[in-house]
């Protein structure tokens, strides 16, 4: 498998601290890896997995289910020694915004209102999928990693 700058392999120092296969861990951007290093490293960080269940959901476009892998499951211990789980989504903050309404319907624009759309059902079903469970769900931007927006 070829990989580049952006994408890898991630090699845990604290592989026990991984629900998963700690040989596989994949990451699809570097802000994923940024949050990969900042999990395995963080002392408050008990066990933390990443893309390795799914949600269904109902897709926006073709009225079918399909599987929503959440970036990170991660179960956090909080000052007071109680064990919280976060679902994590590390996404640009141009994809969380709904893209403004254009006279000009481009396939940019459209690829755009498209990515909005099935985003919005995926993050639906994960708050779903977490209020039943009384977890959080948490949806992650450079701008909560403090990165500067290309």
């Amino acid at each position: 498998m070829i990989f580049s700058k952006y994408k890898g392999l991630f090699k845990p120092k604290n592989p026990k601290k991984y629900k998963g296969d700690p040989t596989n861990i994949i990451y699809r951007s570097s802000w994923e890896k940024q949050m990969m290093i900042y999990f395995d490293n963080n002392d408050h960080v008990v066990e933390w997995q990443s893309e390795e269940f799914f949600i269904p959901y109902k897709h926006p476009i073709d009225g079918k289910y399909h599987r929503y892998y959440p970036d990170f499951l991660v179960k956090v211990r909080n000052k007071k020694g109680i064990i919280n789980t976060r679902m994590v989504e590390v996404k640009p903050y141009k994809q969380v915004q709904e893209p403004k309404v254009q006279n000009r319907k481009t396939k940019r624009y459209i690829n755009e209102v498209k990515t909005f759309a099935i985003n919005t059902y995926k993050w639906k079903a994960a708050r779903e999928f977490c209020e039943d469970r009384d977890w959080d769900f948490v949806i992650i931007t450079e701008k909560e990693l403090g990165l500067q927006s290309w």
